[in-house]
């Protein structure tokens, strides 16, 4: 739950999810401020973006006349409160609008899940992520393996990662598709309304967020990290929420002739700085994610970008698996990083 006065009425806006077949049952929001309750009739927001699953992110937004910092908020479907109903914290009641960003750029990713066990690779992203200038990455979090979670908490313990846990799979049948017909009730495991989240958790902390998935990193293509490139894209298109980059997909069953690393070996995972042949880019199917300013948003939306700045290194399987390597595109530019980026990963695996 959020508090958003960026609009009247403000709201407390709670980032929930919804049947959509039952789109129509009245849901009331119970707001507590000290020892006074007030009831009001939830305002329900689906977004578009459900993807034809059963159920769908929604904003639950509720009208308040004022709140303080120790409020809270359940939701129920009676008028009635319900003292016994669970309550949530209201976050983002503040004073004013901030001085300064605690950070500035955060990378919101989701989901890590299936005993998520790509090791090598996870490393090697947090480490570009850092060369590029990010200063948090929040990870929403469903299982990951052993050696995860020991490399997680280096990275909790360094300041750089917090972990969301993201227990979704206890309450609903989630897809591990964006696909209806790959069963489950809900698209990706709840993908849309954990990268929601993300961007209203860092709405007064961070100046910019990238919402990013766990095998994905997005390169400058003129630029040597991202507060160059945002420099130059807001003055370039003024008065833009934030920039959308298109994904090139990188083989991770083709290998370039640098980088491969013995002590590596034993390490699980992909080693990106291995695979510089790219897809070319199907106009049709690409898929984009995006770097914006979350004061500014209300629900991810569509941004423009020019072309040419930025491109997000995806490796992954192939999608055009057919192509013979001659058809790819090799594409270094994430060598350029190579350098720091195997110092950093050798440090976090020694003492791991």
């Amino acid at each position: 739950a959020y508090f958003d006065d960026r609009f009247p009425p403000p709201v407390v806006r709670i980032i929930g999810i919804v049947d959509r077949q039952q789109s129509n049952k009245r849901l009331y929001c119970h707001l507590r401020f000290h020892n006074e309750t007030i009831s009001v009739e939830a305002e329900v927001d689906i977004h578009s973006d459900h993807f034809g699953f059963r159920y769908g992110t929604a904003d639950l937004n509720c009208k308040c006349p004022g709140i303080t910092l120790n409020s809270s908020v359940s939701v129920t479907t009676s008028p009635q409160n319900n003292a016994s109903a669970p309550g949530l914290s209201i976050r983002n009641i503040k004073k004013g609008k901030p001085s300064h960003f605690t950070y500035e750029f955060a990378v919101c990713i989701s989901v890590m899940f299936r005993n998520y066990s790509n090791v090598l690779q996870f490393i090697q992203t947090i480490e570009m992520h850092r060369l590029l200038g990010v200063q948090k990455v929040f990870i929403y979090k469903t299982s990951s393996s052993r050696e995860i979670d020991k490399v997680l908490g280096h990275y909790i313990k360094e300041g750089i990662v917090e972990v969301i846990p993201w227990q979704i799979t206890s309450f609903i049948d989630v897809s591990y598709s964006w696909k209806p017909k790959a069963g489950g009730d809900l698209h990706y495991n709840g993908q849309i309304a954990a990268l929601n989240d993300c961007v209203y958790r860092n709405m007064y902390t961070s100046r910019y967020v990238a919402l990013t998935d766990l095998d994905e990193v997005i390169i400058p293509r003129k630029h040597s990290n991202w507060g160059e490139l945002m420099k130059f894209l807001e003055k370039q298109y003024p008065y833009k929420e934030g920039f959308l980059f298109d994904e090139h997909h990188f083989f991770n069953s083709v290998d370039g002739d640098r980088f491969a690393y013995k002590e590596w070996n034993n390490v699980p995972g992909v080693n990106i700085l291995r695979h510089v042949y790219s897809e070319p880019v199907d106009s049709k199917s690409n898929g984009r994610k995006m770097i914006l300013n979350p004061r500014t948003v209300v629900q991810t939306s569509v941004h423009s970008l020019p072309p040419d700045f930025s491109k997000i290194v995806h490796v992954r399987v192939p999608l055009q698996g057919q192509l013979s390597k001659e058809a790819l595109i090799r594409d270094t530019k994430l060598c350029e990083y190579a350098d720091e980026v195997i110092k950093k990963t050798n440090e976090v695996i020694k003492p791991n």
